[in-house]
């Protein structure tokens, strides 16, 4: 008897094409887009199955996919766990002055925890993504995501928060593969998608502009214009609020300094945003907090990883010490460039992701 696994098809090529290799290795697939953002009223609340009327581009596409492969297709309403668990997340840290990581936590929260909870229905074993990385399971017993064959693809850090019982439940057979021979598989199959673009933004900020939806969305709350001071608390000028900088930021200051300067620290307490020269926003040391062990059990003596403080960052060898507090001290061999407080900081080691932590600051 074949396993069930649930696809997440969000309408693009990664996730049609994981439909099809599972299927092609036996699986029992059945497809699921989750519908997280979008605002139209549904006729059916109880969120088994949304109404036919209510369609997007994403959502006809999956379908359409679907039919092409042969697999049934279901809509399922996570609007509620979305609006809970990432969009509230996300203006509550720019709100106390962070930079959040959106994705990481829809991943853990919505996409795998909600999902999964919803696999009995379907009497599935496993669900599964389209993202470009490999799940490994390492000698000590744990599971952890490795990178993908495709570097420049390669999405393991925005799963940095997956939990051992999440990472035994999940197959991610696209990270096997270049991007390329994704999008020929896609072709030979004839699927209408092979060509499609990737999404590239945050799927409730399509446009981009964090500022103008934090206003949208909670307008009371936002702080409002404040000062922007220096690295010695002089006034320097006027800004639009906290919630509209984040630390490295140049552009969009409006401040005649007669020479590049840059956020270096935002004081949500007070609404100030501190602004410093190049060099002030660079350090070799960063604390982590909310800790993910992942392919390690337990970080009990200092240990050499590489660390990626952004999603775009190369990552850099760095130590790894644990504080009395539980904060992970990360010290770099060399200088890292607009350390975020918000964003992740993802441990790698061969390739693998020993762990991850939320970057709070550069110093204790």
């Amino acid at each position: 008897m074949s396993k069930k696994v649930v696809v997440g098809m969000s309408g693009g090529v990664d996730s049609s094409v994981a439909a099809y290799l599972l299927k092609k290795q036996g699986y029992e697939v059945i497809g699921v887009t989750m519908l997280m953002w979008q605002e139209e009223s549904l006729h059916n609340e109880s969120g088994t199955e949304v109404s036919k009327e209510v369609e997007n581009q994403s959502i006809q596409d999956a379908r359409r996919v679907a039919e092409q492969l042969g697999i049934p297709h279901y809509v399922l309403d996570f609007r509620k766990e979305f609006k809970a668990g990432v969009v509230d997340y996300f203006i509550e840290e720019y709100l106390q002055g962070r930079t959040p990581n959106p994705c990481n936590i829809c991943n853990r929260k919505v996409k795998w925890e909600a999902l999964l909870n919803r696999c009995t229905e379907f009497g599935a074993d496993y669900v599964a993504t389209g993202h470009y990385a490999r799940i490994e399971k390492l000698d000590n017993g744990r599971y952890t995501v490795k990178n993908s064959v495709t570097a420049k693809k390669d999405q393991t850090y925005a799963l940095c928060n997956l939990t051992q019982e999440q990472l035994a439940h999940t197959l991610m057979p696209v990270g096997d593969y270049e991007k390329e021979e994704i999008r020929r598989i896609a072709e030979e199959l004839g699927l209408f998608v092979a060509g499609k673009k990737d999404s590239q933004d945050i799927c409730f900020i399509p446009d981009g502009d964090y500022g103008a939806f934090l206003q949208r969305e909670a307008p009371e709350r936002m702080p409002g214009s404040g000062n922007f001071i220096s690295t010695s608390g002089e006034v320097l000028g006027p800004h639009k609020g906290v919630t509209h900088y984040t630390i490295g930021q140049r552009k969009g200051l409006n401040l005649a300094m007669g020479h590049p300067v840059f956020v270096a620290g935002i004081k949500a307490d007070t609404n100030e945003v501190i602004i410093g020269e190049n060099e002030d926003i660079h350090t070799n040391v960063v604390y982590c907090d909310k800790i993910n062990y992942m392919g390690m059990e337990e970080l009990s003596e200092p240990r050499r990883a590489i660390v990626k403080i952004r999603y775009a960052h190369a990552g850099t060898p760095c130590l790894l010490e644990k504080m009395p507090d539980g904060k992970i001290k990360c010290t770099f061999d060399e200088l890292v460039r607009a350390a975020t407080p918000g964003q992740a900081a993802v441990f790698y080691e061969d390739g693998y992701v020993l762990g991850s932590g939320t970057i709070c600051g550069n110093n204790i």
